[in-house]
């Protein structure tokens, strides 16, 4: 599945900002292909709000 970073990650709090980066983002506008497992959901559930998810 394609997630792209949609927000800045500037301003952001602390947790939510390690969680793009372990996700590998690391610009706004940066599209990744990430594997679909409940780990990562909950990591994309998490910052729902910085991001646009493509597919599943």
């Amino acid at each position: 599945m394609k997630v792209t970073l949609k927000r800045s990650l500037i301003g952001i709090r602390g947790s939510h900002k390690a969680t793009a980066h372990a996700l590998g983002f690391r610009k706004r506008c940066q599209t990744l292909e990430v594997k679909d497992s409940p780990d990562v959901r909950g990591m994309l559930n998490k910052i729902s709000y910085l991001i646009e998810i493509e597919g599943k």
